[in-house]
């Protein structure tokens, strides 16, 4: 089966990574409207056409654009099915089960990578109306997107984005508010980074993210989710609790906060979840020490091709360089590239003889330079 896909808000961002993905990775035709386009397809065309209609679009019209074209389609969605990628899920997919269509609603975790498929993300997969025939082909799309899938209901799924999203975000965005209140007396974010644990940095890269992207979409995630509110109260109730402990400031009060905040939240976690969780905060923190050093050259390798990096790392051992660290990453741009840390501070012109021979062999292109 190679179904025509369908992409209703093709000129967002995930609706253009979609496309990508659909044409490179899976060899399918794709159309798609998006309002902002006039030379995309009409909505007329992709009902007519596309066996999967795929809804990408803001969550908070999503629901109502759902019911305009399961209204418009009149029926001829029977056989054909109907996917969204909407951080919220319980709308979204009732609308889409108001049609005739099979009906799976879908969502990344993660914004549009600069990756070309999931690798290494989760998704999570309502499946709420799948007739065997489409079944196999969601295998295929759920392998071929590479996320690791987690079925959940509708309703599951948004409780659990309560917590997941909506409580983070609102916490990190509290943070920034904070900050900028003392950004007179101690000044603002950047001023504080030199003072950074790895526990600040990590929150200091999650609130630059959010203010870095689609504000629409954080917002919709807070008043779009029905039970956010009910987590944010739950939030508050601990800040209050804690701030009156802090108040009271008795050794009795010390006590309190160690049972409460620490002891009774350590119980509820199982042995191995912490354990885990530990070493990946310990691996993050290795991560981004090796990531702030400066003593590192960056290398974009356009050949994906088995002995690549053997032969750049033979270029410096050639000259004396040694290495205490490699990473893979991807430029803002989206191009895969290695860093590599260096164990002593060498002299520039060791470094630049090193990078001309990266870039005279064809071998990459050293970035950052």
């Amino acid at each position: 089966m190679a179904p025509v896909i369908g992409i209703v808000g093709s000129g967002g961002a995930y609706g253009r990574w979609l496309r990508g993905f659909f044409q490179s990775r899976m060899g399918l035709e794709v159309i798609g409207h998006a309002p902002v386009d006039a030379a995309s397809q009409s909505p007329e065309l992709l009902l007519e056409r596309a066996d999967v209609l795929l809804f990408s679009a803001p969550i908070r019209h999503t629901p109502a654009l759902i019911d305009d074209y399961a209204r418009r389609s009149a029926g001829r969605e029977r056989d054909r099915l109907w996917l969204d990628v909407t951080s919220i899920k319980s709308a979204p997919v009732a609308a889409m089960l108001r049609s005739q269509a099979s009906v799976a609603g879908l969502h990344p975790m993660t914004a549009p990578p600069k990756a070309p498929t999931l690798k290494g993300r989760v998704m999570v997969v309502c499946e709420a109306r799948v007739e065997a025939r489409w079944q196999p082909w969601l295998e295929r799309l759920y392998a071929a997107l590479e996320a690791e899938c987690v079925p959940a209901t509708p309703e599951h799924h948004d409780r659990v984005m309560a917590l997941v999203q909506a409580m983070v975000h609102a916490t990190h965005l509290a943070q920034a508010g904070v900050m900028r209140g003392y950004a007179p007396l101690l000044g603002e974010l950047q001023a504080l980074m030199p003072y950074r644990s790895t526990a600040f940095e990590l929150d200091a890269a999650v609130i630059s993210r959010i203010l870095s992207l689609n504000p629409a979409i954080y917002e919709d995630i807070q008043f779009g989710n029905p039970h956010a509110g009910e987590v944010l109260d739950r939030l508050l109730e601990q800040l209050q609790r804690l701030r009156a402990q802090l108040a009271d400031g008795s050794d009795a009060a010390r006590a309190a906060f160690r049972r409460q905040f620490l002891d009774d939240n350590r119980d509820a976690v199982d042995e191995r979840t912490l354990r885990e969780g530990n070493y990946s905060f310990e691996r993050l923190g290795y991560l981004l020490a090796d990531l702030t050093d400066t003593r590192a050259m960056s290398v974009h390798l356009p050949e994906d091709r088995a002995g690549s990096l053997r032969e750049l790392l033979h270029v410096f051992e050639r000259h004396g360089i040694s290495l205490s660290s490699i990473h893979s990453s991807r430029t803002p741009g989206g191009e895969v590239h290695f860093r590599m840390g260096f164990v002593q501070r060498y002299a520039p012109e060791v470094l630049e003889a090193a990078a001309r021979e990266i870039d005279r062999s064809g071998i990459g292109r050293v970035l950052d330079r």
